[in-house]
């Protein structure tokens, strides 16, 4: 491992993947920050990151307008990309595919949920409709709607993105701007009267900060408790299966959310699925085995009965990841912990992590630098609503 440049820096973020590398290029570039960065990553790899498992896509098809209004910024974020990126000719165009997210309600209640949903992201600026059952069909006639009552679509700023080059660009972007990136494994955190004072290393290293910033994604929890926080953050499997249609449709399939909470979308010239196992434990870490009976017990069923074009189907890959899964609420948990000021958590996602990590980046560096949220409050997500007992209740999590 190479050494740090440095025995101390302003800012030591733990965890350089997806949000990691958002504040860190975000905290580079703000006006009137003129600190040190490091990054501390025990996997450079990110081969077991959450950021490297993600089906990357962005919707504004929340319940809560906070969420919203960061969706609505991430969309911004990915169609001026190069311009966030200083107008470089080297940085790529990010496209958003839109082809949309499309909840299906089966009962009632849902639809009813779908309806106020759509409510307020249309008075928000979002193209979300709320559509009926016929209209459906006559939109998309591929659907079987036998049990389906009604449907949320917005085919405006919603779809899929390439998460791995924004991620990327993060990166390389932060370095140019001084950030340093470090090989290492955080083992302990050191706090005196005003806080943290320093981390330490696997190896003996300890490295002094004035800021610590916990963006160790599944692990944060782990991290926190380093500090003698505490978060209700846990690894949770979530399964994607890339597949080959014999019978193809014949135009894009929007990221449709079945009520059995199987959802499937457009892959390229393939297709993609994923759900929520049956049974959902904590799991640790390291733990990526993959149960194979899911397929054949859940998914393939699901998206055969929704589409019958998609009874006979071959998957081309599969894979595992973990959610950073807040068991309190399932929405971020970021700012300052009470009684440890310098600490800063940037964790919880449970799912929504790759399309918020602009606006979360953006928000997390505003904090470090100016004290508050400037752009965008992001109060709502406030870590300390867990001591107060207070959920951010989010309805639509997938």
């Amino acid at each position: 491992m190479t050494p740090p440049i440095r025995s101390c820096y302003d800012v030591v973020i733990v965890g350089g993947a997806m949000h990691g590398s958002s504040v860190a290029w975000w905290l580079s570039r703000q006006d009137g920050f003129d600190g040190t960065i490091l990054v501390i990553e025990r996997d450079p790899a990110y081969a077991f990151a959450s950021t490297s498992h993600t089906n990357s896509c962005i919707r504004q098809q929340f319940s809560t307008e906070t969420n919203i209004r960061v969706s609505q910024f991430g969309a911004e974020f990915i169609h001026g990309f190069r311009d966030f990126m200083g107008g470089d000719p080297e940085v790529p165009e990010i496209t958003l595919q839109s082809f949309g997210y499309l909840y299906l309600a089966d009962t009632p209640a849902f639809a009813r949920d779908l309806k106020q949903a759509q409510a307020i992201q249309e008075s928000l600026g979002a193209g979300t409709r709320h559509m009926s059952r016929d209209a459906i069909a006559a939109t998309y006639p591929f659907y079987n709607l036998d049990d389906i009552i009604a449907g949320n679509h917005n085919t405006v700023n919603e779809g899929y993105f390439d998460g791995g080059t924004m991620f990327d660009w993060f990166k390389r972007m932060a370095r140019r701007n001084g950030v340093e990136y470090l090989h290492g494994d955080v083992t302990a955190i050191t706090r005196g009267a005003h806080g943290v004072q320093s981390v330490t290393l696997a190896d003996g290293t300890t490295i002094g900060c004035g800021t610590l910033v916990n963006a160790a994604g599944p692990r944060g929890a782990a991290t926190a408790r380093m500090a003698g926080l505490d978060i209700p953050v846990v690894p949770r499997k979530r399964y994607t299966y890339v597949f080959d249609a014999a019978h193809p449709l014949d135009c894009d399939l929007p990221l449709t959310i079945d009520p059995c909470g199987v959802h499937m979308r457009t892959d390229g010239r393939y297709y993609m699925a994923g759900c929520t196992p049956d049974d959902d434990p904590d799991v640790a870490y390291d733990d990526f085995g993959f149960d194979h009976a899911l397929w054949e017990q859940k998914v393939w069923p699901a998206i055969a009965t929704r589409i019958p074009q998609f009874e006979a189907v071959k998957v081309i890959n599969e894979w595992v990841g973990h959610y950073a899964y807040n068991t309190f609420d399932q929405n971020a948990l970021i700012g300052r912990a009470d009684g440890c000021e310098n600490f800063i958590f940037v964790n919880g996602f449970s799912g929504h992590g790759l399309q918020q990590a602009p606006a979360m980046g953006r928000g997390i560096a505003e904090l470090i630098n100016f004290g508050e949220y400037r752009s965008l409050d992001l109060g709502a997500f406030d870590v300390n609503r867990l001591l107060r007992g207070k959920s951010f209740r989010e309805t639509a999590v997938i």
